[in-house]
Order: structure tokens, then sequence, then C-alpha cells
């Protein structure tokens, strides 16, 4: 059997590590002995787009097992989209998710996430808003990668199955991203009268799905029901709102939808407390 290339390697690494400790080391002597700045910061420069090369390559290659053989998993690791997918397509939507969920949450919120998945964004994006956020999923595995790579103070990840068991509370926001498409009709219709019920006064359902592409092929087959326009996605929150908000964006490869909806003020309305609207004629 060949040897193990993948513990050789972290091995490597690991040496590698204990290396950079010397290597600031001797690059802040160096500068005290007189060497240029600039000098000094373009060995710097070219150390480290090496390290993002190596890294981008090893993503890579993780992006290939995940999604090139089956079964595909049904969440995304999005550390790939990090250090390989964004690099190499240049396209940003997978940090609009985290970004137009953030502008909906109140500072200091109490937030339910429904299907967090890999828990990127709870951490990366939401932790920093929140008083206390509760991410839910039906995965273990994915639950055990966010614990692992994902874990903040006030994040806390639980294992639950929305469509049986909704999570108790009340909560300021709740956030539904990259996964009502997952579920059927009927199966949205249900969760959102527990979402609704389970929002204080003027919380906010925030969220983003996909929409359907122009052949009516499936983006993923664990898909239920993909979206046809701004409008059919609408429609779901209407009966449950009194103020929703659809929104897309487009890439040559996918076709975006972002929701808010609420009773009161959403982002980017008029009156919402963080945009001043001055309009001349």
């Amino acid at each position: 059997m060949a040897e193990n290339s993948i513990a050789q390697l972290s091995q490597i690494l690991e040496s590698l590590g204990r290396a950079m400790t010397t290597v600031e080391t001797q690059l802040f002597e160096r500068l005290k002995q007189g060497e240029s700045k600039v000098a000094l910061n373009h060995e710097v420069e070219d150390l480290n787009s090496r390290i993002r090369a190596l890294a981008s390559r090893a993503h890579e290659i993780q992006f290939k097992f995940d999604w090139e053989t089956p079964p595909q998993p049904e969440w995304f690791d999005h550390y790939l989209d990090q250090y390989y997918g964004w690099h190499s397509s240049r396209i940003p939507f997978w940090l609009e998710r985290g970004i137009f969920n953030l502008l909906a949450l109140k500072e200091q919120s109490v937030a339910l996430e429904l299907c967090c998945g890999d828990g990127f964004n709870a951490y990366h994006f939401y932790s920093i808003r929140c008083k206390q956020i509760t991410a839910t999923d039906f995965d273990p595995e994915v639950l055990s990668h966010a614990i692992k790579f994902n874990q903040a103070p006030n994040v806390g990840y639980e294992l639950c199955d929305v469509r049986s068991n909704f999570p108790h509370g009340s909560y300021d926001n709740i956030i539904w991203d990259a996964a009502i498409e997952h579920f059927t009709p009927a199966e949205i219709d249900a969760l959102l009268r527990n979402i609704k019920s389970s929002l204080k006064p003027g919380g906010i359902l925030s969220g983003y799905t996909i929409c359907e592409q122009p052949s009516g092929e499936k983006s993923l087959s664990h898909h239920e029901y993909e979206f046809k326009s701004k409008e059919d996605l609408a429609r779901f929150f209407t009966s449950h709102f009194a103020n929703v908000k659809v929104f897309e964006t487009k890439y040559p490869t996918r076709h975006n939808l972002y929701f808010y909806c609420s009773d009161a003020n959403v982002p980017f309305d008029q009156t919402w407390d963080s945009v001043v609207q001055d309009k001349h004629r």
C-alpha cells in the first residue's frame, strides 16, 4: 500500500508552522539591522503568494472530491469558496448571502438560523452582531464540522429537523439561508407559520435561495422546489407577512434570490434606520 501522502504533508505543514515563528523573528531583526522594508516586504509577499497557491490547490482537491464523486453532499464547506472558488471564478455571490442577512440583524439580537449547514456565516457574519444565535441543522455530520471549524462563544449549534421539531423560543431575527429550496411547497408554508409565530414583534425573516435554471433542470438533486422568479418566491411570504422584499443578483452560472419579510421595516425601506434617502431632480 502506498504511503499516506496526506499524513506526510500534514507533518510537513506542522514543521512549516513552527518555521514561521523563526521567519517572523528574523524579519523584524533584519529590519532593525537596516535592511530595506520595501525589499523585506516583497519577500513576505512572495512567501504568502506561494502559501495561498498551496492552500488554493488543497481546497481545489477537496472541492473535486466532494462534488465530482458520488454521492454529493447536502451541504457546502464555504472555506472552499474562500480559498479556491472565489479566486478562480471571480464570482462573489457566496459573500452576498452573509452580508445581506447581516443587514437585517438587529444589534444585540437573539437570532435563529434554520438549516445552518457548515456554520461559516453564523461565525463570520452573524456572531459579531448578535447577542445569541441558535443555529440548527438536521445533519449530525455538518454540525460536527460547524462546531470544529466555526464555533463562537455566542453561537449554539443544535441538531434539529425543523419539519417535526421546530425550535422553541422568541427571536428578533430568523435566517433561512440556502435552505428553503430543500422543502416542498406544503412544508414551506407550514414552516413559515412556525417562523411567524416565533418572531418577536418587528422581527425579520431573511434568507437566500436559487432561481430555477431556464432548462428546468434542478441545480441539485436534493432540492425539492426551485423558484421560477422573484414573484414565485414572494407569493410564499405575502400571506404571512405585511412587508415582503425579494430581490435578485445574476451571474453567468447562477441566478440568486434574496428575501426580507416582516410586519415592520426591512432593509432598504425608505424608513429603514440605516439608510438616508435624498432625491434631487
